[in-house]
């Protein structure tokens, strides 16, 4: 009698399949892109370039997300995963290709973060709405750590190994490798099993709508207040964030001279933040009540803000463990929010609708970013590091807490914006529709079952 053929790994056995997919890939990129920084703030020097860059890369991703979002629902999950994994590597060939040649400027990152940004909009919305349907909703948290984990560690081992490699290999042996990485991600995908989702009412209702499909999303998300203003919260905070974040590469270089170790030290002493948070909530589940963890996480992540700021290089490396310590704790607290507020919203949201609510979501929560990152630039080459510069309009007053000259100009907006940001998160606790908002909205899979019951006749 023949053997039936052997069934994919599925449940938590595939997840973790994928998972180890993406942690390779995820190096291959974080080392294109530590090289690539460099590159690029060796060419000109400026926060402006670095801050462009990163804009380009967000607005087509926020422009595309309504449609993305109903493609994820429409057609199947895993062929949008492979279709981002796929075009990520395409823009890699092509970046390696330019600079084997000496043709490599900076407008190619523009136009190649822009091309990235369409098709990495897919990635989220199609890997949140596979892990809903691939695990019980008691590992949802846990499984947006490991994703979390899987983003910080190769963060602490990019900028090394891409630090000591670049002498060795090149920039072109780093972009080789992002690509090799590339295709083990895709591999990966074609042996497990992401079950397609049953068809709920807002499914249907997201359909005979008369508005165009992606704009029930919108509708989706505006009807429940709760999530609204939670995903609010992400907008404002993450508009302040942002700032910080474009800025962090160019201040460091800025006010060390352009020290690849230091600038590789504070990012790989921030990814262990980022670790500790995936091995810590993962193994700990996080907060029985994940807003709390959505808070107290805010909360932290703009107090260090403040504390990146005030890091100085005098004598030189002294800025190393302030840096380092505060973005360790801002990414350890970056995995608590985002496994808390993932879990909250796969719980709360039917997994045949997620893929565009969660690209709405998306959209509101970072919609913000590109204008962060339009005004980041400019805000530091034109108006703070002049006015930080000894004799400069703000030099006397200031100088005493970030210091004056190169990069004090970039310190000073991180402790303003963090400022503002630990301010927002306060708003957050006081407002009890945030506050209690896995209270006020019931579990996706408790409304199915009364909608279910109710439909048999049964009280």
């Amino acid at each position: 009698m023949p053997r039936a053929p052997k069934k994919p790994p599925a449940g938590m056995a595939g997840f973790s399949i994928v998972w180890a997919g993406q942690v390779l890939s995820l190096l291959g990129t974080a080392m294109s892109n530590f090289g690539l920084t460099i590159w690029a703030f060796k060419q000109t020097g400026r926060a402006t370039d670095l801050a462009l860059i990163g804009f380009f890369f967000m607005l087509p991703m926020l422009l595309t997300m309504p449609i993305i979002g109903v493609l994820v629902d429409r057609y199947n999950r895993k062929l949008m995963m492979m279709v981002s994994d796929l075009a990520a590597g395409v823009v890699t060939i092509v970046l390696l290709v330019l600079y084997l040649t000496g043709s490599l400027q900076i407008w190619h990152l523009f136009a190649t973060s822009f091309i990235s940004g369409i098709f990495q909009g897919f990635q989220w919305p199609a890997y949140s709405a596979a892990i809903t349907l691939m695990l019980d909703k008691k590992h949802y948290t846990r499984a947006s750590s490991m994703l979390q984990l899987a983003q910080s560690g190769s963060n602490i081992f990019a900028p090394l190994a891409a630090g000591a490699l670049l002498d060795v290999i090149g920039l072109q042996g780093i972009l080789l490798f992002d690509i090799i990485t590339f295709v083990f991600a895709i591999g990966t995908l074609f042996f497990v099993h992401i079950p397609e989702p049953e068809r709920t009412t807002e499914h249907r209702a997201g359909q005979s709508n008369r508005l165009p499909e992606a704009a029930s999303g919108f509708r989706y998300i505006k009807e429940r207040p709760s999530l609204l203003w939670l995903q609010s919260l992400f907008m404002v905070g993450n508009f302040f964030s942002s700032i910080g974040f474009t800025l962090l590469a160019p201040m460091i270089l800025a006010r060390t001279g352009s020290n690849e170790v230091i600038f590789g030290g504070v990012q790989t002493i921030g990814a262990l933040g980022g670790v500790a948070g995936g091995l810590i909530i993962g193994a700990w589940g996080g907060f029985k009540r994940r807003i709390n963890g959505v808070l107290i996480g805010w909360t932290l992540t703009m107090a260090s803000m403040i504390v990146t700021g005030l890091g100085r290089p005098e004598p030189a490396w002294a800025g190393l463990p302030v840096w380092g310590t505060s973005t360790l704790v801002g990414a350890f607290c970056g995995t608590l929010i985002n496994a808390s507020n993932q879990a909250i919203w796969q719980t709360k949201v039917a997994p045949d609708v997620q893929g565009r609510v969660f690209s709405i979501r998306s959209l509101i929560a970072i919609g913000t970013v590109p204008l962060a990152q339009l005004a980041a630039g400019p805000l530091a080459d034109r108006v703070f590091e002049p006015a930080m510069q000894p004799g400069g309009a703000l030099a006397s007053a200031l100088g005493w807490l970030v210091g004056t000259g190169a990069g004090a100009g970039m310190s000073l907006i991180f402790i303003l914006a963090g400022g503002l940001g630990l301010l927002t998160s306060l708003v957050g606790y006081a407002l009890p529709t945030v506050r209690n908002v896995e209270d006020i909205l019931p579990d996706h899979d408790a409304l199915s079952g009364a909608l279910a019951l109710a439909e048999a006749g049964v009280d």
